[in-house]
This record gives structure tokens, sequence and C-alpha cells, in this order.
């Protein structure tokens, strides 16, 4: 096509031919224009240096961060894998190719008090990820950290594991296993996961690491029932501090309180990976079983929670009631004032709430009662502003398989029992699980007290190195000294 143009007076005429193919090419060579410009402007948001990209610190000793990539000269090599984070995106770790020699495969002597804390204290350091190489690792505001607080009970912590390996997207989680116990039995079954990226933690003031002084039983501790005046002439080392009821601290019963703090304190202040998370963190114990909609449910309950009720602080999956009608409660939510005996189960929130326990630690710390829960039950009352609401679904879905246990003396444990029948509840209820859509059903008007403290925690000691895990101004506990009692 000839397009003919009259010229200006005084010049000669022109000529123009358009030509399709020219201007398609043109207009292509703007379009990869176009798409490099705006590919470099997200690339420059995730380069070294850049607000977006993790610093070495945060991955690991050994590891620096260089061009984009994570490089370990310790006991990670990663090949090609780069870790960035930004607050629209979250953290994320592409699976990536790596050898490793895992802490936790060691075998050496647990006895030797000296090396098993110095293996621990590397653990704790490197905080390894297992399976990363399958999964990566992504977390972001719509995440699920699942937090397993394990003592001594290899069977029951199978079955939990067993349980979870069947919860959908679990890939997708993080699960962070906190120890009290450096058992190879144990390990090697966390070394058995296959299912999502693990860490592996364990608690530093444990009794297996100090037999014979306090955390401890130390020789010289005060028995439980003896008088205080006694204990006084005695002169044992914790003669000035018993509990409101005149007995002296038992330290398998103070352990679990300890730890359950000190594994908040890890997970939110000390792990790496989880330094920016603003999800959730549903908390587990090892005598736990779940059902496979357990992710999913829990996210339906925080996304209501943010819709209905921004108030609540915390999420929980269980419920101890003996009957369960799934046909009728699968999808059903119920707000009420948190309750320790009722709502303490598959328990969830996010980082302020362990915010609020944070500015609470001295009164978590002084409050004398060994059990953690009855004294977040205390604080719920006493100390953390407003009211600690709950939403609770009303069909659970998280079940209580121990029979024997700190509290359980001269009981029958008949695990495999208890897992036969909590199959079965969840098979024959399979069809009201993974409901569409979960809905209020009511709000509980419960008045509750102020509850009255069981006593187990009114040694001194327990009470510093409670707050030492909230106040980490020391690494020691030689600076625990008796300032009360006057020796004879």
């Amino acid at each position: 096509m000839v397009i003919k143009m009259r010229a200006a007076p005084g010049r000669s005429s022109i000529s123009m031919r358009f030509r399709p193919r020219r201007m398609l090419r043109v207009l292509l060579f703007v379009i990869i224009i176009l798409f490099v410009i705006v590919n470099m402007h997200v690339l420059n948001n995730v380069q070294p240096g850049s607000p977006g990209m993790l610093d070495g610190s945060m991955i690991g000793p050994g590891m620096n961060l260089q061009n984009g990539h994570v490089q370990a000269w310790s006991h990670l090599h990663f090949s090609n894998g780069s870790v960035y984070w930004s607050s629209r995106t979250g953290l994320l770790i592409p699976p990536m190719s790596l050898n490793a020699t895992l802490l936790t495969n060691m075998t050496f002597d647990v006895s030797n008090l000296t090396l098993a804390k110095a293996v621990i204290q590397n653990i704790n350091r490197e905080q390894y990820i297992h399976n990363l190489d399958k999964f990566g690792l992504h977390l972001h505001a719509d995440s699920v950290v699942i937090v397993i607080q394990a003592h001594d009970r290899a069977e029951y912590l199978k079955m939990l594991l067993d349980s979870l390996r069947n919860v959908r997207n679990i890939h997708q989680a993080l699960l962070i296993i906190s120890h009290d116990i450096y058992s190879k039995e144990l390990n090697n079954l966390v070394l058995t996961i296959d299912f999502c990226p693990v860490i592996q933690i364990f608690f530093p003031h444990s009794l297996q690491l100090n037999p014979s002084q306090f955390p401890g039983e130390h020789p010289n501790d005060c028995p439980r029932n003896v008088k205080k005046a006694e204990a006084i002439k005695l002169d044992c080392n914790n003669a000035a501090s018993p509990d409101r009821y005149g007995h002296y601290r038992e330290a398998k019963y103070c352990q679990t309180k300890h730890h359950w703090l000190w594994k908040l304190s890890f997970v939110f202040e000390e792990i790496r990976v989880m330094k920016n998370y603003e999800g959730i963190v549903l908390l587990l114990e090892e005598d736990y079983y779940v059902s496979e909609d357990t992710i999913t449910v829990l996210q339906m309950l925080q996304n209501l929670r943010k819709k209905d009720c921004k108030d609540c602080r915390i999420l929980t999956l269980g419920n101890y009631d003996k009957t369960q009608n799934y046909g009728l409660n699968a999808g059903k939510v119920e707000i009420a004032r948190w309750v320790s005996s009722k709502h303490n189960m598959g328990m969830a929130f996010i980082r302020q709430m362990w915010l609020d326990i944070k500015k609470c630690g001295l009164e978590f710390c002084n409050f004398d009662d060994y059990n953690w829960d009855w004294t977040l039950q205390h604080l719920s009352m006493k100390c953390i502003p407003g009211t600690v609401k709950v939403m609770k679904m009303k069909a659970t879905r998280v079940f209580h398989m121990g029979t024997c246990g700190v509290h359980h003396k001269g009981k029958v444990c008949s695990p495999e029992a208890k897992k036969k029948a909590v199959e079965k509840l969840l098979l024959d209820n399979k069809q009201n699980f993974f409901p569409n859509v979960i809905t209020m059903a009511g709000v509980s008007g419960l008045r509750l007290r102020d509850p009255k403290p069981n006593g187990g925690w009114g040694d001194y000691r327990d009470r510093q190195l409670c707050y030492s895990f909230i106040h980490r101004n020391t690494s020691e506990l030689s600076f625990i000294k008796n300032p009360n009692i006057t020796r004879s």
C-alpha cells in the first residue's frame, strides 16, 4: 500500500511505504525491553545488601551470602541455593542439592556430660534443617510451623509422627522438635521423617545433662517433705525456699515448665529462619495424635479469626470431650475465655501472644505452680492485658494418647489400643473432615477466677533459671545464690 502525501510548498513530494512486518518487530522489541526492566526491578529487591535479602548471620555459622547464594563452609554445602526474604513473600529457600553431616546422628557416650553439652550446644547453634533438599522452605503469613515438645516416649512420638505424615499439605509446614533427652532411638526416629522440613533443638538445662546438680537433683538438695526448720538445720541447698505448702522442689516435675518456656523463647527469638515469621505456630506434645485436616482447619480458623475475632489470641484444635459429634460439629467454632484444663491441647498462636507472655515473664516465673498451663491461666487473669480469648473447634482434631507419663503412676499403658480407637473414630467420620466452611456456633460466657497455685515452684533457683530464658543476660548458672538463708 502506498500513501501519497501532498508536499508543502517549496518541497518535493514524498512517498512513504507502510511495512507491517517492521512494525511487528519494533513492537516485539519494546515488549522484550519492558519485560527485562520489570524483571530487573524484581531482582534488585533480593540482591545482596538489599533489605529483602537475609544476611549470613540469619542462616547459620560458617554460612555466607554471596551473589545471592548461600555458601556454607562447615557442615553444609549448598549447590545453587538462594535464600530470600521480603515482607510480601516471607522467607523462601528453594529445594537444593546438599550433603551434610547430621550432628544428631553422632554416636557418643551421653554419660560424658561435657561432650554431651558441647554437642547439644552445637546442634542448637547450627539449626540444621532436615529435608531441605526435598522440600525447600517457604515461611509466610499463611504458613504453619508445628512445634513438638518431646521427652523420652519414643512409641508415642512415633504415633504422632505417623499421624502428621498423613496431614494434607504437611510438606509446606516447618516441623520443630524440642527434646529434653538426647537419645539415639529418638534421633533415629526423627531421621525417618520424610514428609516435611524438620529442625531439632535440645533443652540445654535438662535433667539428663545435670543429673547431680541444679536443675537436676543435687545430693544436698532438701528432701521434699522435710519441714523448713529441719531443712535449715540440715543446711540443705534450698532450705530457705519451700513452696507455699511447705514442700521442696522435685526436679522431674519442674523440668516441663522450664522446657515449655525455653522452647517458646528459642523458637521465636533464636531460630534464624523464624526471625521475621508472623504466621501461626501450633504447639503439640509427644503423646498427641492429629487428624488429616489439621493444617487445613487451622488455616481456616486463622482466616476466621482475622475476620470475626481479631482480639482472639489463641486458636485451639483439640478438646477433651468424651464423645465427639463430627456430623454436627465438624465445621463449628466457639469463642471462649481461655481455660487451661479445656484449651491447652493443640494450642496455636502468632508471635504477638509470645510477646504478651514475654512481657509477663516475671509473673510467669514467680507463680508457685510447676504447670505451665496453670501458670498461663494465671497470666491471663492477672498480667496479660484484656481478655485472653480462644477460638476452638467443637469437634477435636487433636487427641491425647498418653495414658502414662509424669502424672500417671502405676497405670497400665496401652498406646496401641488407644491408637486403634482413635483411628476407628477418624475412619468412621472420614466424610466429615475437611469442611468447606467453618462457622461461629456461639460464645461461652464462663466466668473465671485466678487459679489457686498447685505449688512445686517455690525454689528461687527455678524462678531465676526460668527468668533467664526470657532475659538472656547470662549463659551460666553460677550467678544463682541464696540471698535469704542465714547459715547456722
